[in-house]
Parts: C-alpha cells; sequence; structure tokens
C-alpha cells in the first residue's frame, strides 16, 4: 500500500513511519477532537456576523508555513519524526536568515492568484519564534536573521491590500515544560503564562489583525490551557478579529484539514499544494491548477473558504511550482472573482464535468471537463430562462426536457482550460434532484 502523508492532527498520535500510536499522544488527540466544538465561546452570533463579513467575500487566502524547518526542506515536521535532539535542531537558527523582505512576493503572488488575506506561521510546533517576542531568545530578531520577520509578513499583506492573520501552535517542542506541564501544575502555569504571554504580543504589537489561527492544543485540555480567558483577552486587544476552533473551543470558524468537510458553523478548509506545509525539497505531488479551482469552487458552493498553503524555501523564495500553480490560477480567478466573492451556497451539485455555484437564482456552470458540442444538467428543478457564457455574454442555446437541461452548439475546444462557465437563469432558487430521474424515468418493458 502507498504510504501516505499525515496531516498535522494525525501526527500527533502516530509515527509516519510505524503508524505506531502513543497512548498518551493518541488520547490528547481525542480530547483535542472532542473538544472542538464544546465550551464556551467569547462572542456573541451578531457580532461574529459583523466580524466575519469580509471573510465569508473573501472565500480564497494564502496560508504560509516558514519556520527553521524550511532550512532542513524535509518537512515541518522534522525534529519530531526524525527524532532531531532540541540541541541540535536549535542550531539551525543560525542558519536561517532569509533575504530581506521575502514576504512581499508572497503577498503580491497571493494578489495576483485572487487571494484577499494571507495566514503565515509566526511559531510553529518547533518553538522557534519568527517575531520579537520578550519572553524568550529563540527568535528570529534574535538569531541569524536579526529582523522581525512577522513585522515584514504585516509591512506586505498590507501593501497589497490583504487581510492578515497569524498562525500560532500552542504545542512546543522547544520549551522546557512544553510536555511536562501535563501532569506538572508548576509547570503548566509557567508555560500557559509563557503562551497568553506571546499570544498578548502578537495581539499587541502589529496593529490591526485580521485572524488568530492557533494550532496542535497538545498537551492540555482547554481548561488546561486557560483558552477561554486568552481569549477574551485576544478579543480585548483586538475587537474585529476572527479566531478559529483549535485552542479547544467553538469560536469563529472550524478548520478541516486536508479534506473539504462543509458545516452549519463558518467554515474553512486549509490544504496544500504539494503533500506538505513546510518546505520539502522532495515532495514533487503537486496540484493541477484546474484541481485548485476546483477545491475553490467546492468550497463556495458550500459556504466555505479555501485556505490554500505555500511553503517558502529558507531564504524565502517560493518554490516554482507553487508560482506557475497561483499564477495559472489567478489567470481564471481574474475574470470570475465576483462568482467567488458573491456566491450564496449552491443545493446543485451532481454532474461528472461540472461545479456550481450560484448567486441568487442564477446557477453557475464551471465545466472542467470539457465535451463540447454539447453539456447537460440533470434533474434540475427549475425552468430555464436564458443562458449565456460568463463573462462574456454571449448566448448560449439550450433544450429543457423532463429530466435534463440540454445545453447545445458548444465550441468543439473549451474556452477556458480550467473551468469554462455557462450563467444559467432560472426561474427560482436552483435545485435539483436526480433521485426523480430513478424513480420516474420511463424504462421499456421486459
Amino acid at each position: 500500500m502507498k504510504n501516505q502523508r499525515l496531516s498535522r492532527r494525525q501526527m500527533i498520535g502516530t509515527t509516519a513511519a510505524s503508524g505506531m500510536v502513543f497512548p498518551m499522544l493518541a488520547a490528547a488527540q481525542a480530547g483535542a477532537r472532542a473538544g472542538e466544538n464544546t465550551g464556551p465561546t467569547t462572542s456573541t452570533p451578531e457580532d461574529r456576523e459583523r466580524r466575519m463579513k469580509w471573510w465569508h467575500e473573501a472565500r480564497f487566502g494564502m496560508f504560509i508555513h516558514f519556520g527553521l524547518y524550511s532550512v532542513l526542506g524535509r518537512h515541518e515536521w522534522a525534529m519530531e519524526l526524525e527524532g532531531i535532539p532540541v540541541d541540535e535542531y536549535q542550531k539551525l537558527a543560525e542558519q536561517f536568515n532569509p533575504k530581506p523582505h521575502a514576504a512581499r512576493a508572497w503577498a503580491k503572488l497571493a494578489k495576483s492568484a485572487g487571494m484577499k488575506y494571507m495566514v503565515m506561521t509566526t511559531k510553529h510546533h518547533e518553538g522557534f519564534c519568527l517575531f520579537n517576542t520578550k519572553l524568550t531568545d529563540y527568535c528570529a530578531p534574535k538569531h541569524a536573521a536579526g529582523r522581525d520577520l512577522v513585522a515584514e509578513f504585516v509591512e506586505a499583506a498590507r501593501a497589497e491590500g490583504m487581510h492578515f492573520g497569524f498562525y500560532y501552535s500552542l504545542m512546543d517542542w522547544h520549551h522546557p515544560d512544553g510536555a511536562r506541564c501535563k501532569s506538572d501544575e508548576a509547570a503548566r502555569r509557567r508555560f500557559v503564562d509563557y503562551i497568553h504571554g506571546q499570544v498578548r504580543e502578537l495581539c499587541s504589537n502589529y496593529g490591526k489583525l485580521d485572524v488568530l489561527w492557533y494550532d496542535v492544543n497538545w498537551p492540555l485540555t482547554p481548561e488546561g490551557w486557560e483558552s477561554e480567558k486568552m481569549n477574551r483577552m485576544v478579543r480585548q486587544l483586538q475587537p474585529d478579529i476572527l479566531i478559529n476552533n483549535r485552542s479547544g473551543i467553538p469560536e469563529d470558524f472550524t478548520t478541516p484539514e486536508q479534506r473539504i468537510q462543509a458545516s452549519a458553523a463558518p467554515w474553512e478548509a486549509c490544504m496544500t499544494m504539494n503533500d506538505s506545509w513546510g518546505y520539502q525539497s522532495g515532495d514533487d505531488n503537486w496540484k493541477s491548477p484546474k484541481t485548485v479551482v476546483r477545491n475553490l469552487l467546492t468550497c463556495t458552493r458550500d459556504g466555505g473558504n479555501y485556505l490554500l498553503n505555500i511553503g517558502p524555501r529558507g531564504d524565502g523564495s517560493i518554490p516554482e511550482p507553487s508560482v506557475q500553480i497561483l499564477t495559472s490560477v489567478g489567470q481564471w480567478t481574474a475574470p470570475n472573482r465576483d462568482l467567488i466573492s458573491n456566491a450564496d451556497r449552491c443545493q446543485v451539485k451532481r454532474s461528472q464535468s461540472a461545479l456550481f455555484t450560484r448567486r441568487g437564482n442564477i446557477l453557475y456552470a464551471h465545466i472542467y471537463f470539457w465535451n463540447g458540442p454539447t453539456f447537460s444538467i440533470g434533474g434540475l428543478q427549475n425552468k430555464v430562462l436564458s443562458a449565456k457564457f460568463y463573462p462574456s455574454g454571449k448566448p448560449v442555446t439550450f433544450e429543457q426536457e423532463q429530466f435534463r437541461v440540454k445545453f447545445t452548439n458548444l465550441p468543439a475546444q473549451a474556452p477556458d482550460p480550467i473551468a469554462t462557465v455557462i450563467a444559467i437563469e432560472c426561474d427560482g432558487e436552483p435545485a435539483q434532484d436526480q433521485l426523480l430521474i430513478r424513480t420516474n424515468r420511463k424504462r421499456e418493458s421486459v
């Protein structure tokens, strides 16, 4: 069987090489999952609706995993998966010296791809901080880089008109209390004060912050982390901020990882462009631009967001395949961005060659497998009033029967190789029921 890459959450309790589960880690994993949608929240539904308006319209964001692991080029979990001792790993801090303002290229690429916000790792599980902190010397300004890389990221995002957020890992493989805090109350007190202190710094030192994106809350419960207290502090410092669910309490949005999983609550699918979050020099399993657009459309259809990752090299440069993929994606989003930003949830889903989004009574068929000269939708329950190519507005001829709408006289070659869009005006909110075809179609006698 082909070895499967593990998600960040799977790695909490499993080794990639053997699949062996460590009991303590597995228990923490189960607890973290159980706590994702339980417990208190530190805001009201009304205030959440106000704060999240821009986020729902944005739909598409860039995730950036950047840290000492970027120097190694062997995945962001290298320190743990390879069993690298702390004293050996921390020497990478003297090799980690990205070119100044590398984040400007990230922000320009994000904007050209049609992304509207960016989230960068300020501290990953390795414990190394990219920001200027008074609570540890294990940070970029006090080592080879000599600079606040988070400040450079903020400057770059603002220069391109992007919303931005900070990823922050609660789990810490470097801090001496990062594991013993589970069973030692004095260690828990020291470690929680350290974490709360760094969260306070991040929310105090960079002006208005749009998103706080926590990650792995091993080894403590939300009560042990004092997550409610921490998040109330965050909201006092940043009244407009959005907070994800990974501190163990629900807050503003859920975060399915490496999968698209819609929910009634606001949700954001975070995914990689290959199989790695941090730079992995040997990982060549890149998603195609068509796959990226299909993922974006699936999230849009079901009312969610798509946070797509890049893993810069240690010098801050972006791997060429990431640039090529996002450049192609941007060529598609440029004429179609309005269909992403202003989309409503769409009930129409069934097709082997297209994805659907909608705005009001207009259904947009995004045809990614072009089989001209015809295209059909089965089970559409509405009367079709008109059909046009989007955005050109060129009319498309169609025939409507009991069980299908058939669009005809289409060009032999796809007008857009990634996804060609047909805007279909319906007499009501578009709805589809393909079971009616199965149960009611006329069948021949035996």
